[in-house]
């Protein structure tokens, strides 16, 4: 056994065993023992953020472009509690992090303190695992447990607690590398049989599918089982690349905010699967009545909790996607008819024509976007695409100008597409920067908007000190525009008369100077009102060795109209 040593050096030998490269944090007065031994370990770099939002997001993009976990130190329980809707919109989308945060000790449990708070209790709605060292012997033990947890499908964040007076004292634990879980389960033969019966008839089926197919890299496979089976694959809880959007199977994403809207699409199957995902995410779903009657349903995911979570189930396979997907597209095609395999040929041709006629209708709309009197989106777009190289990474939390995003930068490649996810605000600024770190080599750009750029602005102050090359986009439209077009549909699903907006919906009052807050914060930037500055501003940015913002004007706003 080696020699003992501060139980906060163990925990830094523990992270660069593992290969921790980087620590997101904001530091604190009770995680500075710890801290200050970094100076030792310069292996580890940290990265300093102004608030726990961006340590957070940093982290999330980092953790989701390394597919590894990321760690991050946040501070007691202020830290924690800035950190709590970034922690939550992580746990919904399954990232891979591991915090650690500090606390001034067990002897002053009793005393209610300056600063005092139960951290797990805080962290427990909002992460995958929480926990507290209690004795110095087994840190080690308990960051490696907490490693594999945010590691092990499904993914999601763990909060470490540090009392300072453990950190202090002496262990001799050894620092040996996390042990991880191989989860490629493959479902038994006769269970997918059993899958294929139930399934092979079918006549209008669809997959709903989500992240857990980017996860098990199970977008071959998932592209694959649509073409044999002749279904649309419909996305839920859809934030990375699980299908490509060219993809002819690829039909669109299910409602986010009103169950209805996806019960207009799942109701109509005949036949459902389900794979990596739950049914279904809404923030207002439908209670009942989301599948036909009669119509078979069959869910597919490592994370059995999802499994018939909130709807019965034929069948629940708790298996890889990868392995279940592959397995069941061959036996769907022993199991479907003559007629069944020709109506999904059929069916692949015509929706391969379909595709091809929607690009060609969308590059003539684009065409008539570019008046020199219009919004300059589709002339910034355009030029963007044409620069970027194939090879580029975009994080899009653009939100209502997402669609546009994403019909010039179309999500393909796997690992080169992030979307927000969980319903926070914020992640697109520090979520590109965490990509920028995993990806050195790869141009990074970063979509946002005027409104949830706010939540997280000052993490271009990190970027400007780490020098992290990525181009950030604020999607400027004057107003919370989601807010404003979901408030629409509510009128209509409650039968209210449309009224003037509240509000509280318009940023216009005052407009924020997104040029002058960037360069205030170390980052040169330029605002794009017209389609003719577009191509300035792309050149500009992407010759621009280090960080560089664009405020891009995708709406007038209530006091320009």
């Amino acid at each position: 056994m080696r020699s003992s040593r501060p139980a906060r050096v163990a925990m830094l030998e523990q992270l660069r065993a593992d290969g921790v490269r980087y620590m997101f944090g904001n530091p604190g007065t009770v995680e500075q023992g710890f801290l200050d031994e970094l100076r030792d370990f310069p292996d580890i770099e940290y990265v300093l953020a102004l608030q726990e939002s961006s340590v957070v997001g940093l982290a999330d993009g980092y953790a989701r472009a390394t597919r590894t976990p990321a760690v991050m130190q946040l501070h007691t329980g202020v830290g924690v509690g800035n950190a709590v809707g970034m922690l939550y919109q992580a746990k919904r989308g399954h990232a891979p992090l591991v915090a650690v945060a500090g606390e001034a000790g067990l002897r002053y449990d009793a005393m209610e303190a300056q600063m005092a708070v139960d951290l797990v209790a805080m962290a427990e709605p909002v992460t995958k695992w929480a926990t507290r060292v209690v004795d110095p012997h087994s840190t080690l033990r308990v960051l490696r447990r907490a490693m594999k947890v945010a590691a092990t499908p499904p993914y999601g964040p763990v909060l470490v607690v540090l009392p300072a007076d453990v950190m202090d004292r002496e262990t001799a634990e050894p620092a040996v590398p996390t042990s991880y879980v191989d989860v490629a389960a493959t479902p038994d033969p006769d269970v997918l049989d059993r899958a294929a019966r139930l399934l092979a008839g079918a006549e209008r089926p669809i997959v709903v599918a989500g992240d857990g197919v980017h996860f098990a890299g199970a977008q071959e496979e998932l592209g694959r089982l649509a073409q044999t089976w002749g279904a649309e694959v419909w996305g839920a809880d859809w934030a990375e690349v699980n299908l490509s959007v060219e993809h002819p199977a690829f039909a669109g994403e299910l409602g986010h905010m009103f169950g209805e809207s996806s019960r207009r699409v799942t109701g109509a199957a005949d036949g459902v699967l389900i794979v990596g995902t739950y049914a279904l995410p809404e923030v207002y779903p439908a209670l009942d009545g989301v599948f036909a009657d009669g119509a078979p349903v069959v869910h597919i995911d490592l994370d059995t909790d999802a499994i018939a979570k909130n709807f019965p189930v034929d069948l629940g396979i708790a298996a890889d996607p990868k392995r279940a997907l592959a397995g069941l597209a061959r036996a769907l095609e022993r199991r479907m008819s003559e007629r069944g395999a020709e109506r999904a040929a059929a069916w692949m041709r015509e929706r391969s024509a379909k595709r091809s006629y929607e690009l060609a209708a969308a590059r003539q709309q684009d065409e008539a976007a570019l008046d020199p009197d219009a919004l300059p989106t589709t002339a910034f777009l355009q030029e963007l695409a044409r620069r970027l190289p194939e090879d580029a990474i975009v994080f899009d939390e653009a939100l209502t100008a997402s669609p546009d995003v994403a019909r010039h930068l179309p999500p393909t490649r796997p690992g080169h597409a992030f979307k927000t996810r969980g319903g926070s605000l914020g992640v697109g600024i520090p979520g590109a920067m965490g990509a920028k770190l995993a990806h050195p080599d790869k141009e990074v750009v970063g979509f946002t908007g005027d409104g949830g750029s706010m939540y997280t602005i000052q993490a271009l102050w990190t970027a400007a000190r780490y020098d992290i090359g990525a181009t950030f986009v604020i999607c400027n439209n004057s107003s919370y525009k989601l807010l404003e077009l979901n408030i629409e549909e509510y009128w209509r699903t409650v039968g209210v008369a449309a009224h003037a907006q509240p509000d509280m919906f318009d940023l216009s009052r005052p407009a924020v100077d997104f040029v002058a807050l960037a360069e205030s914060l170390g980052v040169p930037a330029v605002r794009v009102e017209k389609p003719d500055q577009a191509k300035a501003a792309v050149e500009r940015a992407l010759g621009t060795p280090g960080p560089f913002l664009i405020d891009l004007v995708t709406g007038r706003g209530r006091e320009e109209v």
